[in-house]
């Protein structure tokens, strides 16, 4: 390697992780707040941005999950109805579309994040929806498919709302969820793990796959280096 090279590589290096610092501060951000106003005003900002910032953390769990449920559908993925909750920009239907899915209802919480869904032009029909607080907006046995990935975490959506999103599912569909295996989300993800499993006992449905993930998305807590664990969970409504 040439010194010239060598140089330009350093330039870069230290770009990226400028980037990565900003982006780090806007997340730990977002983790500090507690109440829904003010993390939806946080996301309401960070919308234009959304998509950049983590492709810099290098964040893998629309990738992850979307494959997760691809490799179990067999239905008909261009008519297959899919909710994809907390959907944000519109990571996960991307991901999904890639694999032949084509009909798309997003909800989130936040208003930029839903013009910025609208933008892609994936979805059939977008809805504002706090959750935790408000219902989920559809009759039971509507979709094909389910997915919420990135929200389920402390300090975001409750565990309880999994009942919901199993309750919405069509018998023989397919529920997909994620969350962070790190230290700081141990509890909360305990507490989902307990309300999956009580789901599975009464006979709403049936767990498919548990998929854990190494390197998840690079660590932002300062406590933590390097790459964060996570996990996506596939259920089958019976």
């Amino acid at each position: 390697m040439t010194l010239v090279a060598l140089t330009g590589s350093k330039v870069v290096m230290a770009s990226s992780n400028d980037e990565f610092e900003h982006v780090k501060a806007v997340v730990l951000s977002c983790h500090e707040v507690t109440s829904a106003e003010e993390k939806i005003k946080i996301y309401d900002t960070w919308a234009k941005n959304f998509d950049q910032d983590v492709s810099v953390l290098e964040y893998t769990a629309p990738d992850f999950a979307a494959k997760t449920v691809s490799s179990h559908f067999t239905g008909d993925r261009n008519t297959a109805m899919v909710l994809d909750v907390a959907c944000g920009t519109g990571l996960v239907a991307k991901q999904l579309q890639s694999h032949g899915f084509g009909n798309f209802v997003g909800i989130d919480g936040s208003r930029a994040m839903l013009e910025m869904a609208k933008n892609t032009t994936l979805y059939q029909d977008l809805k504002l929806c706090m959750l935790g607080s408000q219902p989920l907006p559809f009759e039971h046995g509507v979709f094909d498919v389910v997915v919420i990935v990135g929200a389920l975490s402390d300090g975001n959506v409750p565990a309880k709302v999994v009942r919901e999103l199993c309750m919405v599912t069509k018998p023989g569909g397919y529920t997909c969820m994620t969350t962070r295996s790190n230290k700081d989300n141990l509890v909360y993800k305990a507490s989902l793990e307990q309300e999956l499993g009580t789901l599975e006992e009464q006979g709403l449905w049936r767990r498919v796959q548990v998929l854990s993930v190494d390197q998840w998305e690079r660590a932002v807590s300062h406590h933590e280096e390097g790459y964060i664990p996570g996990v996506v969970y596939l259920y089958q409504r019976l």
